[in-house]
């Protein structure tokens, strides 16, 4: 088979047509993404309510994962905390492109996750962004990587590419963008958005259910421990002094750099 096909076939992402050549050619182990048998693997999301709703038992490894909120991501972060904590074991770095806070170190370390780990990128501006966070998913060095796109209008293509670079990876690969974003196609595998107090809402899965409300129990909560789903509740001065929140504006501990 040619090389270049055989790497298309072998991909997580792609359909193959029923009754075709290649339906049933499955090289390196793979399985067609259309088939009764794949599940995908999944990383768990600490929440077993989201876990049962989603295809692959927890945030796929092999696909983006879009995520609309208001409040530019900052409350919906919660949802990723778990999962966080468990790549800390993988001592690869954990990701944060164009950030709009610094990430709160206390808060971090409280939920178990590797502060030393993290890297923030300050992109110059939206093609330093866009590069940025297509490098850091096509790199075998990061088990993480969250993107903040901001409210800018992109292409689908430039969106395709971001999901063909999640794809060919390992790595938990979220782009958090505004609820608006919701009205325009994408091709991210997993596409969610939370409007409500502890809700999410599944848009898009492939060859999974969607258009679902998925509620999350508050088991996963630490006691005396501030809490990301109190952040629609809080002030600008609280936010200022990073109180309940995963992001302050005080100096950070996490790794900075610019992008070039």
């Amino acid at each position: 088979m040619n090389e270049m096909l055989e790497q298309v076939i072998s991909r997580g992402d792609t359909w193959r047509g029923h009754g075709g050549i290649f339906y049933d050619r499955t090289p390196q182990g793979h399985r067609p993404a259309n088939g009764a048998d794949y599940t995908g693997h999944g990383l768990p999301t600490g929440y077993d309510t989201l876990d049962g709703a989603l295809r692959g038992g927890g945030w796929p490894l092999d696909s983006a994962v879009e995520l609309l909120s208001d409040g530019c991501g900052m409350g919906a972060m919660g949802l990723f905390l778990p999962a966080m904590e468990r790549l800390s074991e993988q001592g690869r770095w954990q990701v944060f492109i164009a950030p709009p806070y610094i990430p709160y170190a206390p808060l971090l370390a409280a939920r178990g996750i590797d502060t030393g780990q993290v890297l923030l990128v300050h992109p110059r501006d939206r093609q330093d962004l866009l590069w940025a966070t297509e490098q850091a998913l096509r790199s075998t060095t990061c088990s993480a990587v969250f993107s903040w796109l901001g409210a800018q209008e992109y292409s689908y293509g430039e969106l395709r590419k971001l999901q063909l670079a999640a794809a060919g990876g390992d790595t938990l690969a979220v782009l958090l963008r505004p609820l608006n974003a919701g009205r325009n196609h994408a091709p991210a595998g997993l596409r969610l958005a939370m409007r409500a107090y502890r809700q999410v809402h599944i848009l898009k899965q492939r060859g999974g259910r969607q258009g679902m409300d998925v509620d999350l129990p508050p088991a996963g909560d630490m006691p005396e421990q501030p809490q990301l789903w109190e952040l629609p509740a809080l002030h600008d001065d609280a936010l200022h002094h990073g109180a309940g929140a995963l992001y302050c504006q005080t100096p950070p501990t996490p790794q900075e750099t610019t992008a070039p």
